[in-house]
């Protein structure tokens, strides 16, 4: 496939979505949008289940299952990470570590968002702060990904770059335009974290002990690939994308009939809500913590076993951001429960058909989405728009769940009956 075909969506300067950007700061923009009332309605939507909501988790009925996690040694790279936090610590001045950190179990873990739309102002935005205090940031989220992970995230700021050349967005869209929080105390055996988001770009983080979880996790791209300048070449969720096609081409026929729930990307017998503005759909991105999201689609356990090789093989293609020890340790949760995963699909499954995909198991949600453009104008799904999101459902995003137990051991040390 052609890399470049974004390429005829480019808007013309005078398009009312891009008309003026390159006079827009963040904060203008933001601003800008939200006289839109559709966007004002989202946004303000998003702002109330922020301020409002408490934290349950992703379930398929309301109901959180219980003993899916456990405090464990994974070998987490937390003697790093710490090292790496210290280090950011001492290189901000005192007016910056007021926005940069938090308590441990602050709001603002929950305030990530994946639009360019500056509405979220926490912590410490990166094209706003000197180059010692951004490559500081940047160690604490190398030490805490693998090299692959890393080297994804980066690349994704880069895209996110390249995007604002192609509208002529530079304080808008950049390699920088993004958030750093620090949660807690930067320790070796207490619980303390750190999120990163902006546009097309969200992670959070948290360790307790040797462990770590890492999601929420957004990661996608407008368009999908680099094809002029320094890193011309550069393209972005090819695996995720060919292998969630494979797999669905290789389910045997009465099984594809199960997972794909609507033939169209947007298909006209979907509900009213099933494409949400900014989501299209996936279920699973910013503000939807405590979304109850029924299985559907096709049970992995019906699959035949090299089919459930396969799912595997997935997972732990979202999983490469991960280092070693917590990746090994998320996909032996994600096999232990592939009798209970389900694998859904909508849209065609041929080579020029957008589409949608999730696997969903107790312990591990992944999403795959074509979408719109948004900066490019294509007004129906393209291959070249691309999110991806990564959860722990059942309230051990951000890491909850393992906190929770952490706090009810320190409570039995102290007061043993």
């Amino acid at each position: 496939m052609n890399k470049s075909l974004f390429r005829r969506h480019l808007r013309q300067p005078d398009d009312p979505r891009i008309a003026g950007i390159d006079q827009l700061d963040a904060y203008s923009h933001a601003e800008r949008v939200i006289t839109n009332p559709m966007a004002r309605r989202l946004f303000d939507g998003w702002r109330e289940t922020y301020e409002k909501s408490g934290f349950h988790g992703i379930t398929i009925n309301g109901t959180c299952l219980p003993d899916l996690f456990a405090l464990a040694d994974e070998s987490a790279p937390v003697a790093a990470c710490v090292a790496a936090a210290q280090q950011l610590l001492t290189v901000v001045t005192e007016a910056q570590r007021q926005l940069l950190c938090h308590e441990m179990d602050a709001r603002q873990w929950h305030a990530w968002m994946n639009p360019e739309v500056y509405m979220m102002r926490f912590g410490l935005r990166l094209d706003e702060i000197e180059a010692p205090v951004r490559d500081a940031i940047l160690e604490v989220v190398r030490a805490s990904l693998s090299e692959k992970g890393f080297a994804r995230a980066r690349n994704l700021m880069r895209v996110n770059h390249f995007l604002g050349e192609l509208v002529n967005a530079p304080r808008v869209l950049n390699e920088f335009s993004y958030n750093f929080n620090l949660f807690g105390t930067p320790s070796l055996t207490e619980p303390w974290g750190w999120n990163f988001y902006g546009h097309h770009l969200c992670l959070n983080c948290r360790f307790v002990g040797n462990q770590m979880v890492l999601t929420p996790v957004f990661m996608g791209a407008e368009p999908n690939c680099i094809d002029t300048g320094p890193f011309a070449g550069l393209t972005i969720f090819d695996d995720e994308e060919h292998l969630g096609l494979d797999l669905m081409r290789s389910l045997p026929e009465p099984l594809q009939r199960k997972a794909q729930l609507y033939g169209k990307k947007r298909d006209p017998t979907m509900p009213p809500g099933r494409v949400a503005m900014g989501d299209e759909l996936h279920l699973t991105g910013a503000f939807q913590d405590n979304r109850i999201i029924p299985y559907e689609g096709a049970r992995v356990e019906d699959m035949p076993a090299d089919l459930q090789d396969k799912v595997m093989d997935l997972f732990a293609t979202y999983l490469t951001y991960l280092p070693d020890g917590p990746r090994l340790a998320r996909l032996a949760d994600a096999r232990k429960h592939l009798p209970d995963t389900w694998f859904c699909w909508i849209g065609g499954f041929d080579d020029d058909s957008p589409f949608y995909y999730r696997l969903q198991s107790p312990v591990l949600i992944v999403e795959f989405d074509h979408h719109a453009g948004v900066f490019l104008g294509n007004t129906a799904p393209e291959k070249f728009h691309i999110h991806t999101l990564v959860r722990t459902p059942n309230g051990n995003d951000y890491g909850m769940d393992l906190v929770r137990q952490h706090c009810e051991c320190l409570q039995k040390a102290r007061f043993p009956q």
